[in-house]
């Protein structure tokens, strides 16, 4: 028997348990090995056709038993009666007998009901047309080698059962192990997330508020310490943009990729792969960027990215001809124009707000956007053209 070996993950199951017809074809390759010596002894020793008959009877009962189990064994055991009558051994017969009960017991026949089978021929045989001959240690070698093949074949079947059920059980075991450490990871997670908006949200809103108040409070002549307050309010502002965007994917982790969850945030710098990615899809657009190399808030940088990525999808959708893009900075502050011409209208065009197409914010939002970042936005559709304006302060201050 091939031993139970160990790895990593635990004990790996013998070989006869993850092949289990290899012991059916040794049983049977035995039983064909000594149904083909008992031919060639009957041809050397030239016996009559009833000796060479018996023989064949049982090797066709073995080769029965392959596709019709217990009709096989009933045919290989009664063999045993065949031989005794001509007056040969049945030691041979009693062989192949005895392998094929291994092998239908194997299968998870009932052992019981076929040890009594071959036991029956066995000893009937013996008793009746074998006349006691060789005494009682032959009539207990056919009655224990029986009871042998059977108990041999359901014992290793009740073997592999076991073997199949603890493997089912490692297999769950690993699944639901796999399955806490995930909810685990999802509460821990969440919890984080409950954290950052609770503890840290609440802190840099009060920070803002105070350096507001500070704000305020400095008189007119120190410009230095203003400028100072409102770098630092801008900090603050860009501390919630950058928790907002992580809370989002601490909570919506499962539901998107790893390499959108890597990604980083959209900012100024991206605005020519944007462009680009428009280009590669068959949208004809004239750039011009000319990106200010000053300090930019980062919360401004994304709402400029997105107001010209939903622009260029609109009219990607439902404009014609090229688009214009026109990125730059003018009397200190950002402006953004994007223009192209109109297939056919958009709602929510002109400068109030509405629902447009586009990469899910549409043109109401786009001008929330817009707005949360202080911006100025203004729509227009004038002679055939859709016209997208919106301008910033580098530091996201309210532009009038």
């Amino acid at each position: 028997m091939v031993e139970a070996q160990s790895n990593q993950d635990g004990p790996v199951a013998p070989l006869w348990v993850r092949r289990p017809k290899s012991l059916h074809l040794i049983a049977y390759s035995v039983a064909a090995l000594v149904f083909t010596g008992q031919i060639a002894a009957v041809i050397l020793r030239g016996s009559d056709w009833p000796t060479a008959l018996s023989v064949l009877l049982a090797g066709g009962g073995v080769a029965l038993s392959w596709w019709r189990p217990w009709a096989g064994l009933v045919v290989t055991s009664a063999a045993s009666f065949a031989v005794t009558a001509v007056g040969h051994d049945p030691l041979s017969v009693w062989m192949m007998a005895v392998l094929v009960l291994f092998s239908v017991t194997l299968r998870g026949k009932q052992p019981l009901a076929g040890t009594g089978i071959v036991a029956a021929f066995f000893l009937g045989a013996f008793m009746t047309l074998g006349g006691f001959r060789g005494g009682a240690i032959v009539g207990a070698a056919a009655l224990f080698s029986a009871i042998a093949g059977g108990a041999t074949g359901a014992a290793l079947r009740i073997h592999r059962e076991h073997w199949r059920t603890l493997e089912e059980r490692a297999e769950s075991a690993i699944a639901t192990r796999e399955i806490e450490a995930t909810r685990r990871v999802t509460e821990e997670r969440l919890r984080i997330a409950r954290d950052l908006h609770d503890v840290i949200g609440h802190q840099v809103a009060m920070l803002s508020l105070h350096l507001g108040a500070a704000e305020i409070g400095l008189p007119e002549d120190a410009e230095s310490s203003r400028q100072a307050l409102v770098s630092a309010r801008s900090s603050a502002r860009a501390v919630v943009v950058e928790t907002q965007r992580i809370l989002a994917l601490l909570r919506l982790a499962d539901d998107i990729s790893e390499d959108e969850a890597l990604r980083p945030t959209p900012a100024l710098s991206g605005l020519e792969g944007l462009i680009a990615s428009f280009e590669s899809i068959g949208l004809d657009v004239h750039p011009s960027i000319d990106i200010p190399a000053g300090f930019v808030e980062p919360s401004v940088g994304v709402t400029v990215y997105r107001v010209v990525q939903e622009a260029l999808t609109n009219a990607y959708r439902h404009g014609e001809g090229a688009a214009t893009v026109d990125v730059g900075q003018r009397d200190g502050r950002i402006c953004v124009t994007v223009e192209n011409r109109v297939g056919h209208p958009l709602r929510g065009s002109g400068s109030g707000s509405g629902s447009g197409s586009g990469s899910g914010l549409g043109l109401v939002g786009m001008r929330e956007r817009v707005e949360s970042s202080s911006g100025r936005l203004t729509i227009d559709s004038d002679d055939g053209r859709f016209r997208v304006h919106a301008e910033f302060s580098p530091l996201g201050a309210v532009v009038r």
